[in-house]
């Protein structure tokens, strides 16, 4: 069995970690040999964005980098679709592994299905229902050209089920709640972001922007650098990780802007830096999915920059909130969570093992592709043979 994972951007890689690792401990115990080859699109191309994340995860080396880059969307997009067609013909795999939502998802999944190669979804069924966003449009896609939906939640299945794609559909869990479960204590000990930013646990907040209707949108983005400067000023200090879109927008439209001394700009950061970071704020306010479901996972109270989240889980179970980008609803967001007891704050995702399985979703994402795959070979048999 010969699959090809199409990866591209940051949270992917994240995903990719414990799928690959399931994959290998499978072939050390024998049984259906699995092949894995690895396609980097080079949709983050920074060496903080992408290179470090294979080395410190360990991620086995991409057999194609395709060094696309940046740009609008359908110039990127189409660079992909051209450069996975060609590896896809030359390698003829059994199943294409896309995940979550960027273009380097819908690129992967449309070289596929045009060539008739089946596409297993990892992180399929979630839905914002904000056609404004690009990734939904890419979730909406690549889930109904997809031959099989690996389901995070129970709530990616009920929407799935909504759009009539329950056949074809299995809920394993979500792959980074593995990731987090496997890899918050090596964090705890690995990273020393706390020391080199002289950070007191539970007395700061982490900040995230990247999502193209904030970055892009000047009265959106002034919004939340006011809100930012605000906190900082007010209520506790703020730590930004400052994504390359994010720091090009504000250089290009706001280059006289300043943040406050107690809103601490750094350069982006590793997977266990984040982890930590995030391990020990008080709070985190972001637009980033992965981020809010890390927090979440983390018992880090999240304020969400958006007006809606895929994620509706974390809303439901008290651990997230939907702040939009105006000054002020942020910032009362920031003092209702800060007015909560510590003890409250400790404890505010009770639910992870029921809502996004229960830190096995790897090995069932494996277990899926199998079945997938050794029933598809049985029904090519029985057509050989003239049976029905």
């Amino acid at each position: 069995m010969k699959l090809i994972s199409i990866v591209g951007a940051r949270p992917q890689f994240l995903k990719l970690v414990p799928l690959a690792c399931a994959f290998d401990h499978h072939n050390a115990g024998g049984g259906e040999f699995i092949e894995h080859l690895i396609v980097h699109t080079g949709q983050h191309y920074d060496a903080d964005m992408s290179a470090v994340f294979f080395a410190e995860l360990e991620i086995p080396r991409p057999a194609f980098h395709l060094e696309v880059g940046s740009g609008p969307h359908g110039r990127q997009t189409g660079r992909m679709l051209e450069g996975i067609e060609q590896i896809l013909m030359e390698t003829r795999p059994t199943m294409v592994v896309v995940y979550g939502d960027t273009n380097s998802t819908a690129a992967g999944a449309l070289a596929a299905a045009k060539l008739h190669i089946p596409v297993a979804h990892v992180e399929a069924g979630l839905r914002s229902f904000n056609r404004r966003m690009p990734e939904e449009i890419n979730r909406v896609v690549v889930d109904h050209v997809a031959d099989l939906l690996l389901a995070p939640t129970p709530t990616a299945m009920e929407n799935l089920e909504k759009e009539g794609l329950l056949a074809k559909a299995v809920w394993t869990g979500d792959v980074m709640y593995d990731a987090v479960l496997c890899n918050r204590q090596l964090a705890r000990r690995r990273s020393t972001i706390l020391e080199q930013l002289a950070l007191e646990p539970r007395q700061y907040g982490v900040v995230t922007v990247h999502r193209a209707e904030n970055t892009d949108d000047e009265k959106r983005l002034e919004g939340l650098l006011t809100a930012f400067n605000d906190i900082a000023a007010s209520e506790l200090p703020l730590v930004f990780p400052i994504h390359p879109r994010t720091a090009k927008r504000l250089s290009l439209t706001f280059p006289n802007w300043s943040a406050h001394p107690q809103l601490h700009l750094v350069e982006p950061i590793g997977y266990f830096d984040m982890l930590s970071l995030v391990d020990h704020a008080r709070l985190t306010l972001t637009d980033s999915g992965g981020l809010q479901k890390e927090a979440f996972f983390l018992d880090c109270p999240c304020i969400t920059l958006r007006e809606e989240t895929e994620w509706v889980e974390t809303i439901r179970a008290g651990g997230n909130v939907l702040a939009g980008v105006e000054p002020a609803r942020i910032r009362a967001a920031v003092s209702a969570w800060k007015n909560r007891s510590q003890e409250d704050l400790l404890n505010v995702s009770p639910q992870s093992a029921t809502l996004f399985g229960d830190g096995h979703a790897a090995e069932k994402i494996k277990n899926a592709l199998l079945t997938f795959f050794l029933s598809r070979s049985s029904a090519c048999t029985a057509m050989a043979r003239g049976e029905k």
